[in-house]
């Protein structure tokens, strides 16, 4: 019998405890991954030199608890969290698209502000445009819906790399290093995610000539710019929460070694 089961035996309250921090972390990690979904490409910001997307604002958190739940918990309870995140994700797109499917109420039945007229077109991120009169949720939907795609699959490329090179780096460093398993596996991933989220939401724009390679380009650097300094950034707090969680959490050395398989 291992250690962690040993632990659940002989100390419930111990296994409870643990239990209580793992939701905790989980549901940061949720939130924030909802959150970026839910205001995605809504609003762009300039910090500085960098133009971003108020989705990409929550979202180093996301990698923080992932590498917590990975050094704390173990690769099989970090990738089943990403995994609930992507189930998630899933439902977020099914209900967007459900809503949109649904007739709509007659007009007179609507707040005035659900229906927009639109002065002159809107050019769209998959290329095609809107005009005329529209309602605020389609208008929503069309220019949103695919950067909600896009995060998805990104989503999954990234998590699911920055479990993996997290554990590759601890293996690799034989439990040693934490600043370098825990900016190794970020700085990998979060290039992942920039690549693909960019490339996804707006390919169709580039290949219909609307948005040049070097706006392309820009988005994708600032993106990457800006999770990478919160990643260097977020070190020392790593490390405060897993000197300060291991002693919480009354993990031995057999425990931690164990989570690194």
């Amino acid at each position: 019998m291992n250690t962690r089961a040993n632990s659940a035996i002989l100390n419930p309250q111990l296994t409870e405890k643990r239990e209580r921090v793992f939701l905790i972390l989980a549901g940061l990690f949720l939130c924030a991954m909802t959150m970026l979904n839910i205001i995605g490409i809504t609003r762009f910001v300039q910090l500085g030199p960098m133009a971003l997307a108020v989705g990409v604002l929550p979202y180093p958190l996301t990698f923080l608890c992932t590498d917590l739940i990975s050094e704390l918990y173990g690769r099989r309870r970090a990738n089943f969290m990403v995994t609930v995140g992507l189930i998630l994700n899933c439902f977020i797109i099914a209900t967007i698209w459900l809503a949109q499917q649904l007739p709509s109420s007659p007009s007179d039945a609507q707040p005035p502000w659900q229906s927009l007229n639109l002065a002159s077109p809107i050019a769209l991120p998959d290329g095609s445009s809107l005009n005329g009169q529209v309602e605020l949720f389609s208008l929503i939907y069309a220019t949103t819906s695919g950067a909600v795609v896009a995060s998805m699959m990104a989503y999954i490329a990234a998590q699911y790399c920055d479990v993996y090179m997290f554990h590759f780096w601890k293996n690799l460093t034989k439990g040693k290093h934490l600043w370098l398993r825990n900016n190794g596996s970020t700085v990998v991933s979060q290039g992942v995610d920039s690549f693909m989220v960019i490339s996804v939401t707006f390919g169709a724009q580039f290949f219909a000539g609307a948005i040049s390679a070097g706006s392309m380009l820009a988005l994708m650097g600032s993106n990457y710019l800006f999770k990478l300094c919160v990643a260097l950034a977020d070190t020392l707090p790593f490390y405060f929460f897993v000197n300060f969680l291991t002693r919480y959490l009354e993990l031995t050395e057999e425990e931690l070694k164990a989570n690194g398989s």
